[in-house]
């Protein structure tokens, strides 16, 4: 076999290649046998038809065909391998030339990984917000928890807001009452604003027995959007009662003896959340930062792949499951369909630009992945995933997805070199260390998988390279 490549263009090539009609020799004979099992000819065992009466009856293009397709992947793998460039998605293949007995020879154009030079990323600077928890912040948390321990009792007064209504409910649309559009015994806490639109100034000011009618848009069921005309009834009100603020409520509450010892706890727990949104923003903008300095050729079809599949798990998964349309998303949105094609267009130049780069600082820096990194990612994926551990790692195994995860482990590995190299600083002036921070690597590998946004060139080329290369 001879080949050759042909650069297109920065990100794609031709390969030109030639093949001796013996080499078709083991795709010949491979053909001859699976047509043989799949026909029947009279005088003839299934199985043990000659290969001269298969050419009579059925036409040595047939077997022909079949050869090519059989033979094509494994030339044009060979054909890549000795071109040395690394290939991404499908091949768009074009038989030139077939002459039985003599020569098969076909071209196979397709995108490639670009040449990216990574510049000196030393200077890079970014500011973070700084790390302060106020006694507000402190005194909000706790407050939280103690709406947790609140108990409710009976009141005979008027509904006030904070107060635990229990409610029956009537939709209409058009005068009709809907067949989904009843509920009682429904108990809600007036200001929550998890019911409809509308709900908490109707109740307010009722008392048991009390009953209001309003107009609200619908947010679900089978007259979603559409304006309903509501009644509601009050059929009770009771008061929510916080347990009070003191020592007592804190060995309720926690593993704390006081009061002052559960609120340093939150204020050291808000300090960690702090200290890790600023470790994330720090990585994030570093990123963006790093993005700025490195040109990437964009591969037409990797591109075009990523937006559609983007496109696709957003309409048919997400949204699926929240029960909207695309179009209904985008109203809420407040989005058109054009700017929703180019912010999932920027998007996806994002993710492969930041696979590319941060890819090829992976080789130049030489880092590796151990086993330890490898499986606290996988704990940390099934548990953000609401999987087990087992479950999760069976689920990887079995869908190929082990080389993804390395991936994410090793670009968060190259993110977190040129953190460490760049300078941060906060809002305060103060310049913010993170190389005490023991989870930069897997913080920095959430970082690098949120920003490629589930983009896998490799594991695409992979998948690709499984598939039958049809003539």
């Amino acid at each position: 076999m001879k080949s050759a490549v042909e650069t297109l263009n920065p990100t794609r090539v031709r390969l030109t290649v030639e093949v001796p009609f013996e080499e078709l020799k083991d795709s010949l004979d491979a053909a001859y046998k699976k047509i043989n099992q799949q026909v029947t000819v009279k005088g003839f065992r299934k199985g043990k038809i000659p290969a001269r009466v298969i050419d009579q009856r059925f036409g040595r293009g047939a077997v022909l065909e079949e050869a090519v397709n059989d033979a094509l992947p494994k030339f044009y793998t060979q054909a890549v391998n000795e071109a040395e460039v690394n290939v991404l998605g499908q091949p768009e293949v074009d038989i030139t030339e077939l002459k039985d007995g003599e020569t098969l020879a076909f071209t196979a154009e397709v995108d490639i990984r670009p040449t990216i030079e990574i510049p000196d990323y030393s200077g890079i600077s970014v500011e973070v917000d700084a790390i302060e928890v106020s006694d507000e912040d402190v005194e909000k948390s706790v407050e939280q928890l103690r709406s947790r321990f609140a108990s409710t009792s009976p009141v005979e007064r008027a509904a006030a807001e904070g107060d635990v209504v229990t409610i029956d409910l009537e939709a209409k649309v058009d005068g009709e009452v809907l067949a989904d559009g009843v509920a009682d015994g429904v108990q809600y806490t007036i200001g929550s604003g998890e019911l409809l639109d509308g709900i908490d100034e109707a109740v307010t000011g009722l008392e048991a027995g009390g009953e209001a009618t309003f107009t609200s848009q619908l947010k679900g069921g089978s007259a979603e959007g559409q304006d309903a005309e509501v009644t509601v009834k009050v059929t009770q009100v009771a008061a929510r009662e916080l347990p009070e603020l003191d020592d007592e409520f804190a060995q309720m509450a926690s593993e704390f003896d006081t009061l002052e010892e559960l609120k340093a706890d939150s204020r050291k727990r808000l300090e960690n959340m702090k200290e890790y949104d600023q470790a994330t923003q720090a990585q994030e903008r570093v990123l963006d930062k790093l993005l700025e300095l490195v040109e990437v050729p964009m591969p037409e079809k990797l591109l075009e792949d990523e937006v559609n599949t983007r496109k696709h798990n957003l309409e048919h998964h997400q949204l699926g499951q929240m029960g909207l349309t695309l179009d209904k998303y985008l109203e809420i949105q407040g989005k058109t369909a054009e700017e929703f094609e180019t912010e999932t267009k920027e998007q996806a130049v994002k993710g492969i630009k930041t696979q590319f780069v941060l890819d090829e600082l992976v080789s130049k820096e030489k880092l590796n992945v151990s086993q330890e990194e490898l499986t606290e990612h996988l704990m940390r994926r099934a548990a953000s995933s609401g999987m087990s551990p087992d479950q999760f790692a069976q689920a990887v195994v079995e869908g190929g997805q082990v080389p993804m995860l390395v991936g994410e482990v090793a670009r968060g590995k190259a993110l977190a070199v040129v953190v460490e190299a760049a300078t941060v600083t906060d809002t305060n002036g103060e310049v913010v260390d993170l190389s005490d921070d023991e989870d930069e690597v897997e913080e920095a590998a959430e970082v690098a998988a949120a920003a490629t946004g589930g983009v896998d060139a490799d594991a695409a080329a992979a998948k690709d390279a499984e598939d039958e290369t049809e003539a």
